[in-house]
């Protein structure tokens, strides 16, 4: 089988397609992948020096959609379009870069009826992270009557969805990103309004700045979070999936015992099964509000990875870079 293989090496690690004997795979679920897609996780795992990979080689790719080949007596059917992401995989597991796979089935997360291999690693473990997060809004109390929800990082794969998620919910959504020259696309997602990060706390300066977003979709952390937190209405929250500001927080506790808001922390890799399978029953639907392909920036090659992992690295895409593992 074919396969991108990632070994860590002095003075960066080297990511080539190999061909690989499929007896090196591990688990009781066989899967013919069709497709993967890069996340930013992927190309951290390509980093000089990252603390992600936790073996070498490895096959990269933290998620995958396709089709089971064979799995245990009465867990999975030959056939079952099925999809796999989180858990160890693309880390310290043999992950989606590949023609195939093989995972335990207690990692593998039957398609919900009516939605495609291709389309569900469209939205991959991005669009599911977003969709997490809306989800933990909602139940925090979150509504489309409350007011503005702030979507930062919302060029990249999580906010891409988060906008365009949140407005087919009816929501209005102010996008914030670093790349002035994604306006129009994230406009077109459905944001109402597109600002810079320095303009998201209005009064830095203060020990609080003014009362801004009914909720926030955080996929920077770092300063920007915190900026988040010292903007939030009275009772909001901010549900917070990315680092790519940094893994730091610099804040108060007014926020929290002067306005009672929450920071909600979302994790897509080791959420239990029966709220993962919730959750991609309710991206299944909500994808419908949107053409999600308006969110794919390039469907890519096995060949094309190691590429497209150096430019997510380096921020040169935006939306979602689809893999066509059968492609050649």
């Amino acid at each position: 089988m074919r396969a991108v293989v990632i070994t860590q090496q002095d003075p960066s690690p080297l990511v080539a397609v190999e061909e690989i004997d499929p007896v090196v795979l591990e688990g009781d679920v066989l899967i013919d992948v069709a497709y993967s897609t890069i996340n930013f996780k992927d190309a951290m795992v390509t980093q000089t020096g990252n603390r992600v990979a936790r073996r070498s080689p490895l096959i990269g790719g933290v998620d995958l959609a396709g089709t089971v080949v064979e799995a245990p007596a009465g867990t999975l059917a030959e056939g079952t379009p099925v999809v796999v992401h989180g858990h160890d995989l693309g880390v310290n597991h043999a992950g989606g870069f590949a023609s195939l796979a093989r995972v335990p089935h207690s990692w593998v997360i039957p398609l919900p009826r009516g939605l495609s291999p291709r389309d569900a690693m469209i939205a991959g473990t991005a669009g599911f992270t977003s969709m997490a997060s809306i989800m933990a809004l909602e139940h925090h109390g979150l509504t489309p009557p409350d007011g503005t929800v702030l979507v930062t990082g919302a060029s990249g794969g999580v906010g891409s969805f988060a906008v365009a998620l949140l407005h087919g919910l009816g929501y209005e959504v102010t996008a914030s990103s670093g790349k002035s020259a994604e306006h129009a696309y994230l406009n077109g997602l459905g944001a109402r309004e597109v600002i810079g990060r320095d303009e998201i706390d209005d009064s830095p300066k203060r020990t609080l700045g003014s009362e801004r977003w009914a909720g926030a979709v955080d996929c920077v952390g770092g300063a920007t979070l915190g900026a988040i937190l010292r903007s939030l209405n009275y009772g909001a929250a901010v549900a917070a999936s990315g680092l790519t500001g940094g893994p730091q927080l610099a804040t108060t506790v007014y926020p929290f015992i002067i306005r009672n808001v929450a920071l909600l922390g979302i994790d897509a890799v080791k959420m239990p099964t029966a709220q993962r399978h919730a959750t991609w029953e309710r991206l299944a639907n909500d994808m419908k509000s949107f053409p999600i392909e308006s969110i794919l920036d390039a469907e890519i090659s096995l060949e094309e990875v190691p590429h497209y992992l150096d430019e997510v690295a380096n921020s040169r895409v935006k939306g979602r870079i689809l893999v066509n593992v059968k492609e050649s």
